[in-house]
Formats: C-alpha cells, sequence, structure tokens
C-alpha cells in the first residue's frame, strides 16, 4: 500500500470522530478513488497467514456522506467520518481508538488496520472487493453432523475442573451464526457456513478479527482453533444440552473484613465521586467496571443505558469505573464521553486508571482479583456489597443474554424491596 504519512500527515493524525458523519474538502461525488455504495466482501489476516473474512456495507446519504456498516449475524455496526488522503480513504473506529486506511482502486482496497493507541503499529493486512458474495464458499458436499444447540467447550490451555464454557450455534441454508461464551464475555457475533467436515466461523465487529475453523469428531464432539490476530488456539466441544458457565458470581470476591467498596475518583471535571455523595446514598446502586476497549463492555453499557433510564426513578443508581489503555485522563475521558454518546449513556463513568492489575489493587483494594472486564458489583440500600457478577454473556448468545436479563432485573428488585432501612 502507498503510505500516506508525511511531514503533512503525522502517523497518528485524529480524523474526526464516529459522530462526525460529513467530509471535509472536496465533495466525495467528484473524488477519483470515492467508495462504491453497495455489498463488499473483505479479509484481514490472522495468525498462521490465514484470512479472517467479514462482511460490509456501504451506503451514501444525499448530503454526501458514506456510513460502512460492518455485518456479522444479526450485528449491525456503522462506521462514520470516512474521508481521503490522495488514493487512499480512512475509515475511522472511534468506538476502538483505530482505523482502516486502504488504497481505493475501483472496487477493490488494499491497505492496513491501524491500531491508533498502539505506537507505531504495523497494522493488520486488509484487502476488500466490491460485490454480494457470501462470507466463505459454500461446500460441494456439506457435512452431515449438525452444530445446532449448545456445546461444552475447553481451551487446551484451560483446566477442565476450574474453566467452563460455551458454545451456542443455530443453522439456516448452511449458514451458521452463534458465539462462544467464557467467563469474562463471549465471543459476539460469530457467522459462517458449514464445510465438508465441520463449520468456518468468523468475526470483525471492529476490534479484533476472529477465524474459528472446527471438525466434528463424531457427532457429538469436535475440535476447532481460533485465530486472531495475535494467535491461535485449540479447543475442543462436547454436545450438552445443559452446558453452563462456571458461577459468575464465585469468580471475584471481597477480602476477608470487607463489606463495601470506598473509592473516590475525580469526574471529568475534577469533582471526587464516591458512594458516600447524597446521589448514591440509601439507594441500590450498580457499580460497572468496564473499558472502552472492551466489546462486552459495550454490550453491557448499551443495554445499562436504557435500562437506567426507565428505573431510575426507582431509587437505583450505575457508576461505572473505567481502566483505559493509556493513564492519561485527557484521553481516557475522550473514549469515555464517545461510549457514552454512542449509547446515550446518563449515568457517571469515571477514569480510574490504566488497565491492569496494579490501577485496580488502588481503586478496588478491597476485592482479592479482577477476573474480568467487565465486572458488575451490586450495591444494597445499606451501602453493603450484596454480589459481585464477572462477565457479560451479550446479545449474540441468545437464551443466554435473555436469561441474564431476568436474573438482573429479579436481582434489582429484591434489593429495591428492602423498606424503610434505618440508619443509612
Amino acid at each position: 500500500m502507498k503510505k500516506i504519512y508525511s511531514s503533512r500527515f503525522p502517523k497518528h493524525f485524529l480524523w474526526g470522530s464516529l459522530a462526525a458523519i460529513f467530509f471535509t474538502g472536496a465533495s466525495c461525488t467528484t473524488h477519483p478513488h470515492r467508495l462504491q455504495d453497495g455489498a463488499w466482501r473483505a479479509e484481514l489476516t490472522v495468525a498462521d497467514g490465514r484470512q479472517a473474512p467479514f462482511l460490509f456495507d456501504v451506503r451514501h446519504a444525499a448530503t454526501d456522506s458514506a456510513v460502512l456498516t460492518l455485518i456479522n449475524g444479526e450485528e449491525r455496526v456503522p462506521l462514520a467520518g470516512i474521508h481521503y488522503v490522495a488514493d487512499t480513504v480512512i475509515i475511522p473506529v472511534a468506538a476502538y481508538d483505530a482505523e482502516i486506511q486502504a488504497r481505493v482502486s475501483g472496487d477493490s482496497l488494499d491497505g492496513r488496520f491501524i491500531r491508533k493507541y498502539v505506537e507505531n503499529d504495523p497494522g493488520i493486512p486488509f484487502k476488500a472487493q466490491r460485490g454480494d458474495v457470501p462470507r466463505f464458499a459454500p461446500p460441494p458436499s456439506p457435512a452431515t453432523v449438525t452444530i445446532d444447540g449448545t456445546w461444552d467447550v475447553l481451551f487446551v490451555s484451560e483446566k477442565r475442573d476450574t474453566v467452563r464454557n460455551v458454545g451456542v450455534f443455530s443453522t439456516y441454508n448452511h449458514i451458521v451464526t452463534g458465539s462462544i461464551l467464557t467467563n469474562s464475555g463471549d465471543l459476539r457475533f460469530l457467522e459462517g457456513t458449514v464445510t465438508g467436515t465441520g463449520v468456518q466461523l468468523s468475526a470483525f465487529g471492529g476490534l479484533s478479527p476472529y477465524l474459528i475453523d472446527i471438525d466434528f469428531t463424531g457427532n457429538d464432539t469436535f475440535e476447532g482453533t481460533l485465530y486472531t490476530a495475535r494467535g491461535k488456539t485449540a479447543f475442543v466441544g462436547r454436545r450438552n444440552d445443559r452446558a453452563a458457565l462456571a458461577d459468575v458470581y464465585a469468580l471475584t470476591k471481597l477480602k476477608r473484613g470487607f463489606d463495601r467498596l470506598g473509592f473516590s475518583l475525580p469526574d471529568a471535571e475534577g469533582r471526587l465521586v464516591s458512594l458516600n455523595d447524597a446521589r448514591y446514598k440509601g439507594k441500590v446502586v450498580i457499580v460497572s467496571v468496564l473499558g472502552t476497549w472492551c466489546p462486552n463492555c459495550l454490550d453491557e453499557a448499551e443495554y445499562l443505558a436504557q435500562w437506567y433510564k426507565e428505573n431510575k426513578d426507582r431509587g437505583v443508581e450505575i457508576i461505572g469505573l473505567a481502566f483505559e489503555r493509556k493513564d492519561d485522563a485527557a484521553y481516557a475521558y475522550a473514549a469515555i464521553n464517545r461510549l457514552k454518546a454512542q449509547y446515550g449513556v446518563d449515568y457517571e463513568i469515571l477514569f480510574a486508571g490504566k488497565v491492569g492489575g496494579a490501577a485496580v489493587a488502588k481503586v478496588l483494594p478491597e476485592i482479592d482479583k479482577l477476573s474480568g472486564y467487565p465486572t458488575t458489583f451490586f450495591i444494597d440500600r445499606k451501602g453493603n456489597v450484596a454480589k459481585i457478577h464477572t462477565g457479560f454473556s451479550g446479545p449474540a448468545t441468545g437464551a443466554f443474554y435473555e436469561a441474564w436479563k431476568k436474573e438482573f432485573n429479579a436481582l434489582i428488585d429484591e434489593l429495591l424491596s428492602v423498606k424503610n432501612i434505618k440508619n443509612l
């Protein structure tokens, strides 16, 4: 790809945000390398030189603004702020502080997916071709075993007695959709096809590409490999209609002698916020430990944002504690504000430090460890920690997501049902 960096265009120039949908400079209609409307098929390179395919759609509005929409199963991720430098298109992925830079040549794109938060990131090779073609080529002779249903999944690096993951899949016309749940979240919306020996799946929602190969070893067993840009991991599966995760309320615990959280952190204006503030006193409070870089955290935030609008008058509050990629408040609050704008978040989200054990230990010394992002603390009306939930099974998990919503609301109802508490 022809590099676009020069003295005029420093390496990590900022080109607008997810909310900036209008082009600047020359009108796109007159640009010789304008992205064409329609369906596109793209690939990102993962481990072993494999290609993780994904689909996207480009549409130009009457104002000549363009939106590129990533497609994974039922998931739709709109990317706006598209613009050009010479023959190169820049496609911001603002939610994850990343972008696609690709040379436009007719109906072809060739370039890289750049993680802007990584200094001197070489990028992940990217290419795309316009056309309404499938994610994976259909097999001439599909496997006769079906992957539909739930599966116990074990990654080879995990111990059988301590880790339980769940695969959930369904098939329609040889197109397979589903996800894999782990104790820290799920792989979100996977999509693929039946092959001659099993199933191929992939996804790209703006952060990390996934490619999954599965081969059946029997009617109720399979072997698979998960490929990412960082490496590959083998796993095995066994069909189980009752497959379930480990106890998500037992993974993160308070240390002996502690029953509440004592953090006090500045908000974006520098005002200290704690659970002792009048806004939270005597209320049920949800404390969400998250990162704006974490897809499952974004799934949780999307749900909580709407839920809070509908329930805040019942005597419940939410606080987010965001651990970010950089120990830089300006950088962190820019990311937090993007998240809040994207999902319409009305509750407080505080920058808690750079992601990692040191910052967590400083802000939350009451817990033994943080097992994953997101982790959600449920605080009762006395200010005590009632329960701690690790992970989030999002909308890609189907029945598991619906079950979580019922469980979540039942727990809040239970905590709110305690009336007339004295000595709050």
